[in-house]
């Protein structure tokens, strides 16, 4: 504070037609002890410098009518002992030149602050006291970026001027260091952000999955809890109703007609077979999906399937190549056991099984094929079907369920007459070669 009030009583003009500039810089001047003038344009600045002469005038470049060259060549002209200083947005090289050109003594960019006003005014004022080395400088025409600029500053001057444009590009250079350091910083935090997003995508997306299996687990489920209410509730109760009929016929008829009420009671024999044979399938249907899938050597399952069966006289071929795995439900041995239970009783002229494995792209195929009198074509669908299997057995039906739970189908694709042919069609992602990823 000391120091301030030791300061000369300087006048400054500032000429700036922004309101806003013009106080801006009025205050960083008054607050340095500075005596500030205000003109809006450079009539007005020459007016107030013919009324009370300015120690220092300051300058903005951009201005309607004259501009900030204009003004300072005039000052130049009239009061060649003021000092200019220029006030300016623009920075390119030719700016120097057309300041220079002009008689400026120093420039000052725009964002101002208070510290580059300070340096570069007290740098004019010391400059202004020093003496030409060399006395007057004389005119030097110097060509630029296609323009001829006269310039008859100093030495100091011109010094002057590129020290304070050196100290503007070492201040935009740390300025720019620091928004680039900015820049690494927030780039690392976005890169982090990405990685959170994506370590979220991957939760969510493992999420879903989980979500989804759990809904088709609770859909199958609910199928089946369907299906098995079917059973239970409209099978049952027509079977044992049929049952309770043959029984009151044969007590109807075992005084007077004792064969006939046998009969009704081989009929009823046959009805409870039926029934042992629902609730046995309740029993096997419940263990369909109970387990989670497991990877299982197709060709060990075809061996160990044959051992469950009497063959007699027919032939097992099992070409399967050994090291191929499927990914199934565990009941999956079941299903090639009921293949061969199937072609066994219904195969008629059967002599042969041939289990064999057909790539198709990166899906295989494994096929269950006879040379018996296979399955007609009205019978093909009607076979995997649950009312047809309560008549010929429900064997098909829970292949079909035992391997739709990983997304394996099964078809009956054989010719009538000629052999009865099931293809087992598995997608890529449940086979594989031992010791492979699905």
């Amino acid at each position: 504070m000391e120091e301030r009030d030791r300061k000369p009583p300087l006048s400054i003009l500032v000429v700036e037609d922004s309101r806003t500039q013009a106080e801006y810089i009025r205050h960083i001047l008054e607050t340095e002890g500075y005596d500030v003038t205000l003109a809006a344009d450079g009539t007005a600045a020459l007016r107030r410098i013919e009324a009370a002469r300015p120690d220092i005038v300051l300058t903005d470049v951009m201005m309607p009518g004259m501009d900030g060259y204009d003004l300072c060549r005039r000052i130049k002209q009239e009061e060649p002992g003021i000092p200019v200083v220029m006030v300016t947005s623009l920075f390119d090289p030719a700016d120097v030149m057309k300041g220079l050109a002009s008689g400026a003594d120093s420039f000052i960019v725009k964002p101002v602050t208070p510290e580059h006003v300070r340096s570069q005014i007290e740098a004019v004022l010391r400059t202004a006291k020093m003496p030409e080395p060399d006395g007057p400088p004389a005119e030097l025409e110097v060509p630029f970026s296609g323009s001829v600029y006269t310039i008859s500053a100093g030495r100091l001057k011109i010094l002057n001027t590129l020290l304070s444009t050196y100290s503007v590009a070492v201040t935009k250079n740390a300025e720019l260091q620091e928004a680039q350091e900015q820049l690494n910083s927030l780039n690392d935090q976005l890169q982090e952000a990405v990685g959170d997003l994506s370590r979220s995508n991957e939760s969510l997306a493992a999420e879903n999955q989980e979500r989804r299996r759990v809904e088709k687990a609770l859909a199958d489920a609910n199928r089946k809890l369907q299906l098995m209410a079917s059973i239970t509730r409209h099978d049952l109760l027509n079977q044992l109703s049929a049952l309770q009929g043959y029984l009151d016929l044969a007590l109807s008829l075992r005084d007077r007609e004792p064969e006939n009420a046998w009969q009704h009671v081989e009929s009823a024999v046959g009805m409870t077979n039926r029934i042992d044979n629902t609730i046995r399938f309740t029993a096997e249907y419940q263990k369909v999906g109970a387990a989670a899938p497991v990877w299982q050597e197709v060709r060990a399952l075809v061996e160990r399937s044959k051992n469950y069966l009497s063959m007699g006289a027919v032939t097992l071929e099992n070409t399967v190549p050994a090291g191929v795995e499927v990914y199934a439900d565990p009941l999956i041995e079941k299903v090639f056991s009921n293949l061969i239970e199937n072609a066994l009783r219904y195969g008629g002229t059967i002599t042969t099984i041939t289990f064999s494995l057909r790539q198709e792209g990166g899906a295989f195929t494994i096929v269950c094929e006879d040379d018996g009198v296979g399955v007609a074509r009205d019978e093909k669908e009607k076979i995997f079907t649950y009312a047809h299997g309560m008549n010929t057995g429900l064997g098909l039906f829970l292949a079909r369920e035992i391997l739709a739970i990983t997304g394996i189908a099964i078809k009956e694709t054989g010719v009538p007459g000629r052999g009865a042919r099931f293809e087992i069609r598995c997608p890529a992602e449940v086979i594989r070669a031992y010791g492979q990823d699905a």
